[in-house]
């Protein structure tokens, strides 16, 4: 059988990491390291529950940034856009006052993961809102909000690559049973 070659997930990690990765896929391992290390998905189904999530989020870590008018998950973001998230910051004059919404888009493909993985998407993404740049302190601040976060990043990564190599999700919503908190 024929394997699909990946994309890059990992570009940009040290070569001995993504030849791990690459032996685990190789030897049909990789599955089972993931679902050793994250059991469960979570249960963050709709937009709703979704902007409950990030709110929760945004008031712990960033209670001064600017709030947030829309959280939502977006079926077509990975496909299109090739992100996992997005944030948006559009402004408009109302009258002599100019009116900001921000708003955080998530793929869907978040719906069937663990909470991990949602976790560092949506930090991501709040992260923006203080800081636009990938710099020094963007990344701070998303350690800040998710200590874990490099390591996360990684998993995520690997995961997306096990993914497009094998076309099947890991975590199911039948198989749901971990809530987001």
């Amino acid at each position: 059988m024929h394997q699909k070659q990946p994309t890059n997930f990992l570009a940009g990690y040290p070569l001995a990491l993504t030849e791990q990765v690459q032996q685990l896929i190789a030897q049909v391992q990789l599955a089972e390291v993931l679902l050793k290390k994250y059991p469960l998905a979570h249960t963050v189904r709709t937009d709703k529950v979704l902007f409950d999530y990030v709110l929760q989020l945004k008031s712990e870590y960033l209670r001064n940034a600017a709030p947030l008018n829309k959280v939502a998950f977006d079926s077509k973001l990975h496909v299109i856009q090739h992100a996992l998230g997005t944030h948006r910051r559009s402004s408009r004059v109302q009258g002599i006052n100019l009116k900001t919404k921000r708003e955080i888009r998530v793929a869907a493909v978040f719906k069937e993961m663990p909470v991990e993985f949602l976790r560092i998407i949506v930090v991501h993404e709040l992260a923006h809102i203080k800081e636009r740049e990938h710099g020094k302190a963007f990344y701070q601040l998303c350690r800040y909000m998710e200590p874990d976060y490099h390591q996360l990043e990684f998993d995520l990564r690997t995961y997306l690559t096990y993914l497009e190599v094998s076309g099947k999700s890991l975590w199911s919503a039948a198989g749901a049973e971990v809530g987001a908190t």
